[in-house]
């Protein structure tokens, strides 16, 4: 199954967020301070990514994804 990404980056507050698939009704959880992973309310399926000082944490997000197993068609340079 085909899924669409959308990135959204807020230099000032240094704030990236990964969207994945279409919106849904999501609950949030802190996996570590500053990480917060957005997940379906009805099946878990994660939703999207915020890390908060995301140019000091850039090397925790490749390891995030290796870990989910989601590839993205894009290199994020930094």
């Amino acid at each position: 199954m085909d899924k669409t990404y959308e990135v959204f980056y807020d230099e000032i507050a240094d704030y990236l967020e990964i969207f994945i698939g279409s919106p849904t009704e999501c609950y949030t959880e802190e996996i570590e301070p500053g990480i917060m992973v957005r997940k379906d309310e009805k099946t878990d399926e994660v939703k999207s990514i915020g890390i908060f000082s995301f140019k000091k944490r850039a090397i925790v997000l490749k390891k995030i994804l290796e870990k989910m197993n989601l590839k993205f068609p894009l290199d994020v340079s930094i």
